[in-house]
């Protein structure tokens, strides 16, 4: 059914792509401010009070560069842009948080190789070549995003007076899942090293191998010690809590599973430490941790675009997005930092722990080709409904498996390397 406020969004929208693809027409369509000005358009996964800080750089970048910037912030970034993509109306620059889907964006040839010199700057595992065969059916290897915010994961949040009960949150709109798939993965690499973890990533490991099906085991004797029942509650509890104020001011809980961004919803009696530290079990010393990242890349080549990017990751600009943010929502960066300026207990904390992480690995699922990171999400759902039915996780493992041979016959894994190390 389409509502008037839905016709009037694809006007606006085919309006705005029209300005774009035709310069000519820009003074007349409104489409820019003055001579010499236009209008670049940047997607991103930011909004409401996230988006304010990034709208503020994005200004001040605008000062320096003459071009306007649009920002359309949405939650449902994945649909946002195979929406625009489908109708021929993508944006100049698109910030996605998963290597495995911008390697889908690379293959369709929709997102732009990063040209080399920009593509040096990108650093650690987030500066993962995405390999494709070219139109002659020779291998090449390029990069095709540039991280311009990074979080911490592989961390545990708790009070100092806490009794060891975990919280557990699923519920995130259309990926609902996500915590699960982040346990899982961090089992994995906590208790069988990095070479495990990026072949189980990257569609090499099967997915019914023991050392796979042993981090859903460690999960299931974490959720069921002391007697706990996750089920329908964790499924229907927002992965933020209540009303976003965090699961950890619940009450009813006093550890958390979640990356460094979850800091914002708490004060500074609220402390990270790693995973391996905290669960029972695991090695300790490894000094892996996953990461997650934003990645910006380009969907509509130009100077202007590319040059938003060398922008975006210039000190200036992380400097100018340290100081526009709170002090408990302060950006980290690739190198590790969060700018200048005062931090927040939890930040300092974040900030040591990337400065002693001997590894960092790129979060599994977000390198996933998207159908299969998907699949994998629902999976955790379904498992949390009876984590102790060995049949169940039986089907759930051979589910998989069956979809990561369709997307390796499909060729949809492009990424071979998951792990690296800050350079600073």
């Amino acid at each position: 059914m389409t509502t008037p406020s839905t016709a009037v969004g694809r006007v606006l929208r085919s309006l705005l792509a029209w300005c774009l693809l035709a310069p000519a027409a820009l003074l007349a369509a409104g489409c820019s401010g003055g001579p010499g000005e236009r209008t670049l358009v940047v997607l991103g996964p930011w909004t409401g009070g996230e988006e304010k800080p990034f709208t503020t750089v994005l200004a001040r970048i605008g000062e320096r560069t003459g071009v306007r910037y649009a920002y359309e912030g949405t939650r449902s970034l994945r649909e946002t842009l195979v929406a625009q993509l489908r109708s021929d109306a993508p944006p100049d620059v698109a910030i996605l948080n998963g290597l495995g889907e911008l390697a889908e964006y690379a293959r369709d040839g929709t997102a732009s190789p990063l040209p080399e010199g920009l593509a040096a700057t990108a650093t650690g595992p987030w500066a993962q070549r995405i390999t494709l065969a070219d139109d002659l059916g020779q291998l090449r290897q390029h990069v095709y995003g540039i991280p311009v915010r990074v979080d911490l994961k592989s961390i545990v949040w708790s009070r100092s007076n806490g009794e060891g009960r975990w919280c557990l949150g699923m519920a995130s709109g259309p990926v609902s899942g996500w915590p699960g798939t982040d346990w899982i993965e961090d089992l994995l690499l906590q208790s069988q090293g990095p070479e495990v973890y990026e072949a189980w990533a990257t569609g090499s490991l099967e997915w019914t191998d023991d050392r796979v099906r042993r981090a859903w085991h460690l999960w299931r004797d974490l959720l069921t010690a002391r007697g706990g029942k996750p089920g329908p509650a964790a499924l229907s509890t927002p992965f933020d809590g209540e009303d976003g104020r965090g699961l950890l001011n619940s009450g009813d809980c006093d550890r958390e599973h979640q990356g460094s961004f979850i800091r914002r919803h708490y004060g500074d009696d609220v402390l990270p430490a790693p995973t391996s530290t905290v669960v029972p079990g695991l090695p300790d010393g490894g000094g892996a941790f996953e990461v997650s990242g934003d990645l910006a890349a380009v969907f509509a080549p130009g100077d202007a675009a590319w040059r938003l990017l060398r922008e975006l990751v210039s000190p200036t600009t992380r400097a100018d997005w340290a100081r526009a943010a709170k002090a408990a929502e302060r950006p980290f960066f690739a190198d590790g930092t969060a700018g200048p300026g005062p931090r927040t207990r939890a930040t300092e904390a974040v900030v040591g722990l990337f400065t002693e992480a001997r590894l960092l690995c790129f979060d599994a699922s977000d390198a996933m080709p998207p159908t299969l990171r998907g699949a994998f999400q629902r999976a955790v759902l379904e498992f949390l409904q009876a984590p102790g039915d060995g049949a169940l996780l039986d089907r759930l493992l051979r589910q998989l498996e069956a979809e990561r041979l369709l997307q390796q016959e499909a060729g949809a894994f492009a990424l071979d390397h998951l792990c690296g190390r800050i350079r600073r």
